[in-house]
């Protein structure tokens, strides 16, 4: 496993009306949780882009975030995911996000380490018309 501490995923996104609670089952329209979540996975992966063997890979498999502020459509967020450890089993990263405004999202997020084909295994016999 490379030394992987330290290393950083940014992600810049504008917040569209499709990422609104509003399609949470909810009414107000600021930014879901649920994708402010899905983002800094997202840039918890590029911080670790392109450095794993190619028969490894992560799954998120752990989230202790708050989300802290409302974000309305239109703004563009700044999202980012710093390694703080890793092993040969994990790899965490502390999270936070900004809208412009404020900060929205502080936190912490794991990723577990998985050998890819086994991985894959494992959902195609959930499903028999999958190929691992």
């Amino acid at each position: 496993m490379p030394d992987l501490i330290g290393r950083i995923g940014l992600l810049r996104h504008t917040v569209q009306p499709i990422d609104l609670a509003t399609h949470w089952n909810n009414d107000i329209p600021a930014l879901a949780t649920p994708i402010l979540l899905w983002l800094s996975e997202l840039a918890a992966m590029m911080a670790i882009e392109g450095l794993l063997p190619d028969t490894l890979m992560t799954v998120g498999i752990a989230h202790d975030s708050q989300h802290l502020a409302p974000t309305p459509a239109g703004f563009t967020l700044s999202v980012r995911a710093t390694v703080i450890q890793a092993t040969d089993k994990s790899i965490e990263f502390a999270v936070e996000a900004s809208d412009g405004s404020e900060r929205i999202l502080s936190g912490l997020h794991t990723r577990a380490v998985v050998d890819r084909k086994a991985f894959k295994a494992r959902v195609a016999n959930k499903h028999p018309g999958l190929q691992p």
